[in-house]
């Protein structure tokens, strides 16, 4: 078992069970999966490109990556419908955890002024959304193997029906946010 997988079981779920007042241990929200997602813009001229990104997610992640194709031809971006344009990973379980801990703990303490996430980042579901600019923040990247920097867009999915419970959950889950979070009026 990973340790933030242990610190929610021991010490957040009963935290947010006594100050959401939920009645279950079932009620209290968790991180369902997480999604990471690479575009890879100028795959149209040169096709190498996707093998290179999806090697690299699957050093980050773990697991091997889906590659995406693009659903309709745009001609203004060379693009027909059906060429990869991008690569993505679904991590659940242990994987899941073992991934967002290496994300809090090693990777966003690695950005350069780095000050915290954006807590406007949640969707009305309680899902939130941030967007890493460079890969050589993993550890597993070599520097010295990359080609091109690449940025990637990662989801935290979770069972929270509101942003508050939702930013509450990943806050105490360790998630480094930059300020106090308010709802927009």
């Amino acid at each position: 078992m990973n340790r933030l997988q242990e610190k929610y079981l021991k010490t957040i779920i009963p935290q947010l069970q006594e100050e959401l007042n939920c009645k279950s241990v079932m009620q209290v929200p968790k991180v369902k999966k997480i999604v990471i997602n690479i575009g890879v813009g100028d795959a149209s001229s040169n096709p190498k490109n996707i093998d290179k990104v999806v090697l690299e997610l699957a050093k980050i992640t773990g697991q091997k990556p889906v590659v995406t194709k693009a659903k309709k031809s745009i001609a203004g971006f060379k693009l027909r419908a059906g060429m990869p344009i991008g690569c993505k990973v679904t991590l659940r379980g242990q994987k899941m955890y073992d991934f967002f801990d290496k994300l809090i703990t090693i990777s966003l303490p690695r950005i350069r002024d780095f000050q915290g996430l954006s807590p406007n980042a949640f969707d009305q579901n309680g899902n939130y959304t941030l967007g890493i600019k460079e890969q050589i923040i993993f550890p597993e990247i070599n520097y010295e193997e990359v080609d091109k920097i690449r940025g990637m867009e990662i989801s935290i999915i979770t069972t929270a029906t509101n942003q508050e419970t939702a930013h509450l959950l990943l806050k105490k889950m360790g998630l480094p946010f930059k300020k106090q979070w308010k709802k927009e009026e």
